[in-house]
This record gives structure tokens, C-alpha cells and sequence, in this order.
């Protein structure tokens, strides 16, 4: 007798235009309580004297951790085809980025 395989639900997922575009961070500051963590998102340019988050993020605790995994097994991969990400001193804030240029 063959077994038969329950066929898993597809979910169809739209990305708009603004959303496909995705948004450039160069920090991420997260901070959680009992029930959720928060992502979020920065971008950081010279010149300016404060930055905005640009997106934030809001997560279970158990949507966290295996965001966390997820984000493991790609970094392996990306790794194993491209050779290991060197990581750096953290930079300090606000982060310099020398003087600014003139046009």
C-alpha cells in the first residue's frame, strides 16, 4: 500500500511596487518585553544630524527565534558559496563618516 501525503496549504503572498523596492538599514536596535520583540529599522547618512527608523518590526517571542534560525541556515549557506562575512568592530554612534564633500 502507498501512503498518502496530506498536500500542504500554498499561501500566495502579493508584494506591491513600493515594498518590492525594500528599504535600505544600516542599524537595527531591537528591544522585546514579556510577549514581543521590536525591530527597528534605521538608516544613518552623513550629514544629517539625527536619523528616523525607517521600518519597524514586531514579533512573538516564538516568530523571533525562528526568524533567528532562519537567518542562521542563510548566513551558512551565503557562506558556504561566498566565503566567510568578516565582521567588524562595532563603529561607534553616531557613526563618522568624515568630513562632507561639496558639490
Amino acid at each position: 500500500m502507498s501512503e498518502v501525503k496530506p498536500q500542504q496549504a500554498q499561501i500566495n503572498i502579493e508584494l506591491d511596487e513600493a515594498t518590492a523596492e525594500g528599504i535600505y538599514s544600516n542599524l537595527a536596535i531591537i528591544n522585546h518585553s514579556a510577549s514581543e520583540f521590536v525591530l527597528d529599522f534605521v538608516c544613518i547618512m552623513p550629514g544629517t544630524p539625527k536619523a528616523r527608523v525607517k521600518s519597524r518590526i514586531v514579533l512573538t517571542p516564538q516568530h523571533a527565534k525562528r526568524l533567528l534560525k532562519a537567518i542562521g541556515e542563510n548566513i551558512h549557506r551565503y557562506e558556504s558559496a561566498n566565503g566567510e562575512i568578516k565582521d567588524t568592530e562595532q563603529p561607534p554612534i553616531p557613526l563618522n563618516f568624515g568630513p562632507t564633500g561639496q558639490a
